[in-house]
C-alpha cells in the first residue's frame, strides 16, 4: 500500500502514555458488576453480552466524588455509575447506575470501606442506593424511598461512624436533613432546614457519635443530635452569616469549615475557637515562566488564540472549594490548582500551613497556564494516608504520595495524573484500525486522543486551539483526519506527537472517513460529500444530492459501494465508480443520527429521531424495531453480522441478535450519563467501544453465546511499527553522540585524574618508606648504644 512520504521536521508539544499494560475486568470486575445491576436486560432471549472491561471518564460536580476503598483502589463517579480503580494493577470495575438514571448527584464510602451510598435522579425523582462493596460483584443492598426524600434529588451523603445509618440532605432554599436506619429502610427522623439562598450542601457525622450530624451550606452551620425519632439543633449561629462551601470533623468536637471568601472557621463543640484568612495562591514563578517559554517555542498549528474561559476561578479572591481531614491536621484548597496541608501545632495559632501542591501545568495542551489552574472540587486520603487524589471541574483526577515533612524539603510539591487525563466535554468523534488496537477520539474540549483498548491506556494526546468535531483513522492506524471548526487536518501519529501533515480548506467538517482500503477518504463540506485521494490528495469526486445536514456516512467493504444519512430523513447508496446515487431510501418525518452497514453492503441499519432502528435494503424499511420511550443515537453492527448494538438518548446500550427481534428482546446496560455519540466495533468483533456526550469512553467485551465469536481472538495479530520524523532521528542520534563524547571526555579526564593520583600515591609512598628507612636506621643506633652502655 503506498503511503504518504514522512513529514518534515517540526518542534511541537508532545506527550506519549506509555504504562504497564491495564487490566480489564476479571470475575469480580465489570464483568459481575453488569450482571448484577446493569440494567435491564430485558429479556433473557437475548444471547448477546457486553461486559465493560475499561471505562476512560470522571463525572464532574459530585458531592464526594472520589474516594478511598482500600489503600490501592480508588471510586469515582464516572458515566451513570462508579467506578473502582486499582492504582498498580489498573483493572476497572464499573458499578452501573439504577436504571433510567442521569448520572450519579453524591456518593458516600461507609468509615468500614463495605459499602457505597449513591444519589441519583431517575424520571424526575430522587433514588437513594446502598450497594455492598464487599460482595463479588458489587451488590445492591438497599435503595431507599424516594417519596420520603421531599426533594428532586439528594446533594450530600454520610454514613455514621457504625455504618448503620445515613444521612441524605437536599438543596436549599427546599432544603430537608433526612437520617436513616438504611438496612431496615426506615426513615429515623428528617428536618427542615432553612437558608437565605440557595448554593452547595453538605453533610456528615461526628467521626465518633452516631448521633451527631453536621450540616454546613450558604448562611448556616448547625450540628444536631439525633433523639428519640427527632434531630435536634445543638447550637445557635452567632455573628454574620457565611456561605460554608466545605467542611470536615478533626475530631469529636471539633469542625473545620471553608467559605467562599477563603476563610478557615474552626467550631469546637459548636463554638467559634479558631478563624483566619488564606490568601489567594499564585502558581510557582518557574514552572510558570518555564511552561509558557516551552510552548511558545513548540506551538505547531497556527490557529486563533482561544477566547474561551477555562472555567476556574478567574479573580484574585480566594474561596475554600474542598477540604479533608488526616491525622496531622487538614488539606484544603483554597485557589485554583494548589492544595494546603496545615498541621496541628501547640501555639496560638491552632494549625499552620505546611506545604502547597499545585496541579501540573500540562505542556501538551493548548492553555498550558489554565491547565494547571482548574478548580479543585474533592480532596480525599487513603486509609494508610499514604496518597491524597483530587478531582477538578475539569473532569480530570490527580494523585500525590504523601512523604514525611522531613523529606519536604522545599515548600512546594506537584501532583500526578491518577492515570491519565481525560476528556473534559462531549466527545464528537470515535473511529479503529485495522492494524493496530486502538480508538480516536475527539472532542469539544479541542483534544484528540489515541487509545489502546488491549492495554487500556492512552498512547498519545494533543490539544488544538479549535474545537474538533469528527475523527477518523487510516486502517494503518499512522494516520488519521480531523475535522475542525476551521479546516480539515490530515495528521500523522507519530511515536510522541502528532504532526499536521496536511490542511483542506473544509469549515466545519462534521464527519469524515477512511476507506477501507485507506486509498481514499470522504469529507463532508456542507451538503456535499467530497471524496478525496489518500495518496495525492486531489479531490477525485463531489456527491451531491443531500438537502439536509449528513450526520454520518460509511464504506462498503470492498470500498465500491457509500451510504450517507442527514437530517431530513435520506439514506443514500452511492456507487463510487460511477458517482452516482443507486438507491435511496427517504422519510422525512426521521432526523437520521447514525448508520451502519452490513458486511456484504446489502443491509443498512438506521436510527434517529423517530425512535426506531431501522433496516434497510432495496431502497425500503424492510423491518423496524421500537426504542420503547427514548431515541437511539449510535448504531454498530458486528462483521459477522449476528450482533447489533445500539446506543441511547439516556446513554444506556442496547444488545440485540440479528435478525433484529420482533419484541423486546434486548439486553440493556447503564453506561453512560449523556446521550451515546458514537460507537464502533472492532475487527475482530471482540470489542464494542462507545464514547458520549458526558465525556467518557466506555470498552466492552463483547460475545455471542451461540457464535464462537471468541474464538478469533489467538488469530489477531496487531502491527508494532510507528512514524518517526527524521528530525527527531537526528536529533536523539546527535544527542546519543554528543553523550557519547562526552563519556568518552569523562573516562579521559577520569585516567588523567587517576593517573595524578597514582603518582601523588607512589611519592607519598617513597616519602614514607624513606622516612620509616631513616627512623629504622635511628632506631638501630640507639639500640646499639644502649646496648653498648649495659654491657660496659
Amino acid at each position: 500500500m503506498l503511503l504518504p512520504p514522512l513529514p518534515a521536521a517540526c518542534a511541537c508539544p508532545r506527550r506519549r502514555f506509555r504504562r504497564g499494560r491495564g487490566r480489564g475486568c476479571h470475575g469480580d470486575g465489570s464483568s459481575g458488576d453488569s450482571g448484577s445491576s446493569s440494567g435491564s436486560s430485558s429479556s433473557s432471549m437475548s444471547a448477546v453480552v457486553a461486559q465493560p472491561v475499561a471505562v476512560f471518564g470522571c463525572r464532574p460536580r459530585v458531592a464526594g466524588g472520589v474516594c478511598f476503598v482500600e489503600d490501592q483502589v480508588v471510586l469515582h463517579a464516572a458515566g451513570a455509575g462508579c467506578l473502582r480503580l486499582h492504582l498498580e494493577q489498573k483493572w476497572h470495575k464499573f458499578i452501573p447506575g439504577t436504571e433510567k438514571s442521569r448520572g450519579v448527584q453524591a456518593l458516600a464510602v461507609s468509615p468500614n470501606r463495605r459499602y457505597l451510598a449513591v444519589s441519583e435522579t431517575v424520571a424526575e425523582q430522587p433514588s437513594l442506593t446502598v450497594y455492598e462493596l464487599s460482595s463479588v460483584p458489587a451488590r445492591r443492598r438497599r435503595t431507599l424511598a424516594s417519596a420520603e426524600l421531599l426533594a428532586r434529588e439528594a446533594v450530600s451523603l454520610a454514613f455514621s461512624p457504625d455504618c448503620r445509618y445515613l444521612a441524605a440532605a437536599t438543596a436549599p432554599p427546599e432544603g430537608h436533613l433526612t437520617c436513616w436506619l438504611w438496612e431496615k429502610q426506615r426513615l429515623m427522623a428528617a428536618v427542615r432546614v432553612e437558608a437565605p439562598g440557595s448554593g452547595i450542601c453538605q453533610v456528615s457525622f461526628s467521626p465518633q457519635d452516631n448521633a451527631q450530624v453536621c450540616i454546613t451550606g450558604n448562611g448556616f452551620f448547625k450540628l444536631f443530635k439525633y433523639s428519640e425519632g427527632t434531630l435536634k439543633q445543638m447550637n445557635l449561629q452567632k455573628g454574620e452569616p457565611q456561605n460554608y462551601l466545605c467542611h470536615a470533623w478533626l475530631s469529636k468536637e471539633e469542625v473545620i469549615c471553608g467559605t467562599d471568601t477563603g476563610k478557615l472557621i474552626l467550631f469546637e463543640t459548636g463554638e467559634l475557637h479558631w478563624e483566619t484568612s488564606v490568601e489567594y495562591k499564585k502558581p510557582p514563578r518557574e514552572l510558570e515562566d518555564a511552561a509558557t517559554k516551552e510552548y511558545e517555542s513548540s506551538s505547531d498549528v497556527s490557529c486563533g488564540l482561544a477566547s474561551e474561559d477555562n472555567g476556574s476561578q478567574q479573580d484574585s479572591s480566594p474561596q475554600i472549594s474542598a477540604v479533608a481531614a488526616y491525622s496531622k491536621g487538614f488539606a484544603c484548597s483554597s485557589s485554583p490548582g494548589v492544595v494546603l496541608l496545615f498541621e496541628k501545632t501547640k501555639e496560638k495559632e491552632v494549625y499552620k500551613e505546611r506545604q502547597e501542591i499545585w496541579l501540573p501545568q500540562d505542556l501538551f495542551s493548548s492553555e498550558p497556564k489554565q491547565s494547571g489552574r482548574q478548580d479543585i472540587i474533592c480532596i480525599c486520603f487513603s486509609p494508610s494516608e499514604e496518597t491524597m487524589v483530587v478531582n477538578t471541574n475539569k473532569n480530570q483526577l490527580y494523585m500525590f504520595t504523601m512523604l514525611s515533612p522531613d523529606l519536604m524539603k522545599e515548600k512546594a510539591a506537584y501532583f500526578v495524573y491518577l492515570n491519565f487525563p481525560l476528556h473534559s466535554a462531549s466527545i464528537t468523534g470515535l473511529d479503529i484500525c485495522t492494524w493496530k488496537p486502538i480508538l480516536a477520539t475527539c472532542s469539544l474540549d479541542r483534544s484528540v486522543r489515541i487509545w489502546n483498548y488491549k492495554m487500556n491506556t492512552l498512547e498519545l494526546y494533543k490539544e488544538y486551539r479549535e474545537e474538533a468535531y469528527t475523527v477518523s483513522l487510516h486502517p494503518t492506524g499512522l494516520f488519521c483526519l480531523v475535522g475542525f471548526s476551521d479546516k480539515l487536518r490530515f495528521i500523522s501519529l507519530l511515536y510522541e506527537d502528532m504532526h499536521v501533515f496536511k490542511e483542506f480548506a473544509v469549515r466545519k467538517c462534521r464527519e469524515c472517513s477512511f476507506s477501507n482500503g485507506g486509498h481514499l477518504f470522504a469529507a463532508i463540506n456542507g451538503n456535499v460529500i467530497q471524496i478525496y485521494s489518500s495518496i495525492t490528495f486531489e479531490n477525485i469526486n463531489n456527491l451531491k444530492g443531500h438537502s439536509g445536514k449528513i450526520h454520518a456516512v460509511k464504506w462498503s467493504a470492498d470500498d465500491a459501494k457509500f451510504v450517507s444519512c442527514d437530517t431530513h430523513g435520506a439514506v443514500y447508496e452511492w456507487n463510487l465508480l460511477t458517482g452516482k446515487r443507486e438507491s435511496e431510501c427517504v422519510l422525512k418525518s426521521c432526523i437520521y443520527s447514525s448508520i451502519a452497514l452490513s458486511s456484504d453492503a446489502k443491509i443498512i441499519f438506521a436510527v434517529g429521531s423517530d425512535q426506531t432502528l431501522k433496516e434497510i435494503s432495496e431502497s425500503s424499511i424492510q423491518h423496524e424495531v421500537p426504542a420503547y420511550g427514548v431515541v437511539y443515537t449510535a448504531v454498530a453492527v458486528s462483521h459477522s453480522g449476528h450482533m447489533v448494538f445500539v446506543g441511547t438518548s439516556l446513554g444506556t446500550i442496547r444488545a440485540m441478535k440479528y435478525p433484529l427481534p420482533l419484541t423486546k428482546d434486548f439486553n440493556e446496560y447503564q453506561a453512560h450519563a449523556g446521550a451515546v455519540t458514537k460507537m464502533s466495533i472492532t475487527n475482530d468483533d471482540l470489542f464494542l467501544l462507545t464514547a458520549s456526550e458526558d465525556g467518557s469512553i466506555f470498552i466492552w467485551k463483547v460475545y455471542d453465546k451461540g457464535g464462537g465469536i471468541l474464538k478469533w481472538e489467538k488469530e489477531v495479530e496487531y502491527a508494532e511499527e510507528v512514524l518517526i520524523m527524521r528530525s527527531d532521528i537526528e536529533e536523539k542520534s546527535q544527542a546519543m553522540l554528543d553523550l557519547q563524547i562526552r563519556v568518552k571526555e569523562l573516562q579521559t579526564e577520569n585516567d588523567y585524574q587517576l593517573h595524578l593520583k597514582d603518582m601523588y600515591c607512589n611519592e607519598k609512598i617513597k616519602e614514607l618508606e624513606e622516612n620509616f628507612t631513616q627512623e629504622i636506621g635511628s632506631l638501630k643506633s640507639k639500640h646499639q648504644n644502649l646496648t653498648v652502655i649495659r654491657n660496659s
